[in-house]
């Protein structure tokens, strides 16, 4: 296979001055409440025909049923919206990917669609901009890939490979990296098609993602094992696997700012801290027992859906189909705090620069979390359906969701520290 990597683009990545923002907000005391009710006018209108007054009607309650926190619903999807991400340049535009077999690229201000990616053979269950945001990629489940360019609106490449599991842009080059149900990694130079592939270990590659350095990848497994990928080379740097590793498959992964550590997720149960330098597993994090909430075999182990580190403080959250958001120490690895949802999680996010994570899960809402605490600072809904994808901007202003009742929302986050 020949070396395309040539001109692989170096990469340094900005330094970022963080604020750590008090997130204390101060409730009303009695007093205050005392005041409020002064004002209130207690006196009986002696009108027995409206007895109803005060009452919820059946009408009233079912609107509180339907309540919809979102500020702008975008309804252009005939079916489930699979996936949504929003473009780094300027956060202003989302791709959201569908089971109609299309994805949109729209605006978040007020929905608007700005291209429409069609030609899938199949559910579009990928849907990324590149890092610059003049490229967005939308990949089916058949494993068809498109590549256009926003600004033209035009489809610059595309290529077929095995059913698709995951698609990622690196971070800083137009090079698209796809993982396949074969368990194949592929590599491309987009728009020119160069290609690479990074050898399959013989079942489906089921996360990745590159690395800050832009060098190096890390790939998850359906048999449990984890790759740290040299991109240029092609070869395998570390296989993580046996007693240290995981006993079951990869279902999510995450690295930290400087891309030293990796924190992944499996079926299994368990969350493991690789060290990304020495393909050493520095830590395992659980919970203990917890079985799947609503999972029709209540022998299954409580599977990790997601995980993330956070910027600013020494701490990873670990997320559970059970619906527990756990909070553990980075450096002790103990169990800080167990946030407790009603139904399985399906993603979670951590704010850029703050101790905040978000959740959404399977009862269609979306949380806020303050990990300091392990208190939910706020809670979001409007889905009528479970929430499958979400996304947050930069400034951890506005909140994305896609969700299985064919809706993308837009939901403006308000905090009492903004």
């Amino acid at each position: 296979m020949e070396n395309t990597e040539e001109n692989a683009i170096e990469l340094h990545g900005d330094e970022e001055i963080i604020e750590v923002i008090d997130l204390n907000d101060t409730e009303p005391g009695p007093d205050d409440l005392a005041d409020d009710l002064e004002d209130v006018d207690f006196e009986d209108t002696g009108n027995a025909e409206d007895d109803n007054e005060g009452w919820e009607t059946e009408d009233e309650m079912e609107a509180e049923a339907e309540q919809d926190d979102s500020d702008v619903t975008f309804s252009k999807h005939t079916g489930s919206v699979f996936c949504v991400s929003l473009d780094p340049a300027t956060n202003n535009l989302a791709v959201t990917g569908g089971e109609d077999d299309k994805a949109y690229v729209w605006r978040v201000s007020d929905g608007e669609v700005l291209m429409e990616c069609t030609g899938h053979k199949d559910s579009v269950t990928c849907a990324v901009f590149s890092h610059d945001s003049s490229l967005v990629a939308s990949g089916d489940m058949s494993g068809m890939i498109k590549v256009w360019k926003v600004e033209t609106k035009e489809e610059v490449w595309s290529f077929e490979v095995g059913d698709l599991e995951w698609l990622e842009w690196h971070p800083c080059a137009p090079v698209l990296l796809a993982g396949t149900d074969d368990g194949s990694v592929w590599m491309w130079k987009i728009p020119a098609g160069d290609c690479k592939t990074l050898q399959s270990p013989g079942c489906q590659a089921t996360s990745g993602k590159v690395l800050p350095d832009g060098k190096r990848a890390v790939v998850g497994y359906e048999d449990g094992t984890v790759r740290v990928w040299d991109l240029k080379q092609g070869n395998a740097i570390h296989v993580i696997k046996g007693q240290d590793g995981h006993q079951g498959a990869l279902t999510c992964l995450a690295c930290n700012k400087d891309g030293s550590l990796v924190l992944t997720g499996s079926v299994d149960g368990s969350a493991k801290l690789i060290n990304t330098t020495t393909g050493k597993v520095v830590g395992a994090l659980s919970v203990e027992g917890g079985k799947a909430k609503g999972s029709k075999d209540e022998e299954e182990t409580n599977s990790v859906e997601s995980v993330g580190f956070c910027n600013i403080l020494p701490l990873v959250a670990v997320a559970y189909l059970d619906g527990t958001l756990a909070i553990y120490d980075l450096s002790t690895q103990v169990l800080r705090h167990r946030c407790q949802h009603e139904a399985g999680i399906v993603h979670l996010h951590w704010e850029e620069s703050s101790s905040v994570v978000s959740t959404c899960s399977l009862d269609g809402a979306l949380r806020l979390w303050d990990a300091r605490s392990g208190n939910m600072v706020s809670e979001y809904r409007g889905h009528t359906a479970e929430i499958l994808d979400f996304t947050i901007n930069r400034e951890a202003t506005l909140a994305v969701t896609a969700s299985g009742d064919n809706q993308a929302k837009v939901f403006c986050l308000q905090r009492p520290d903004r």
